[in-house]
């Protein structure tokens, strides 16, 4: 399976609160977030890895070369990159969706904090799911909340998604950000993009309304690393798994 990180984002509220490393770059429990992606990536059988960054952080790029060079730990990585700066995460992911296009996929933003065995079970799960036609997509969703802007997921009693929401006071779910999907997503992304559309919240709703069939896989718990005190929260974390 290929495997996609929007690391494109500036992180503009780390910096302001003091925090000098690029967001990519951050270091939870001493390893980089964009590290620990592409770990737990090739430990779930990564046929390529394909990442976004921009241009004005140039650390970031100079660290992938160098993981392109010399692997992760020693470790060969099939790794490509692409450096962009892009208005919004859907056109990071629009950047990069003609490395995609050709089979399933896995894609989400490089701050995106799992537990590693529910993640290996995600993907399983996404894989079966694929490979039997049962799904077109698989979108890992949590019930814990501690997002400044949660986007809730509606589903039915088969965790089939309905819908994507900006509020809710009846969806149990909330979208944790990690996309597994299958080529026919990229047609989706294409009309968005024609449209003029920006957030990745309307791609999500596009896939509904363009009559994708999209499942929710739900994880414990899934962070973000928007603020200096989610690296606290992150690490403490993962000293739970």
């Amino acid at each position: 399976m290929k495997y996609a990180i929007i690391a494109a984002g500036e992180g503009s509220r780390l910096a302001a609160e003091g925090v000098e490393s690029p967001k990519p770059l951050v270091k939870i429990r001493h390893e980089r977030l964009i590290d620990r992606l592409i770990r737990v990536f090739m430990d779930n059988d990564a046929e390529e890895i394909v990442v976004i960054c921009n241009d004005i952080t140039t650390e970031v790029s100079f660290h992938l070369v160098k993981l392109q060079q010399d692997g992760l730990e020693g470790r060969p990585l099939p790794l490509r990159f692409i450096v962009k700066s892009t208005p919004s995460s859907m056109h990071s992911f629009f950047e990069i969706s003609r490395m995609l296009g050709d089979g399933p996929f896995c894609l989400t933003t490089v701050d995106t904090i799992f537990r590693e065995e529910e993640f290996a079970r995600y993907i399983a799960a996404f894989s079966e799911a694929v490979t039997s036609g049962k799904c077109d997509g698989m979108m890992g969703v949590t019930d814990y909340i501690d997002d400044e802007k949660p986007l809730y997921v509606d589903t039915d009693d088969s965790l089939g998604i309905t819908g994507f929401l900006d509020r809710s006071d009846t969806c149990r779910y909330i979208s944790g950000g990690i996309y597994g999907l299958t080529s026919t997503a990229i047609e989706t992304l294409c009309g968005c993009m024609e449209r003029g559309e920006s957030r990745m919240r309307n791609f999500q709703r596009a896939l509904i309304a363009d009559g994708r069939r999209l499942k929710a896989w739900p994880f414990s718990k899934v962070l973000d690393i928007d603020h200096a005190t989610d690296i606290k929260k992150a690490e403490d974390f993962i000293l739970e798994e």
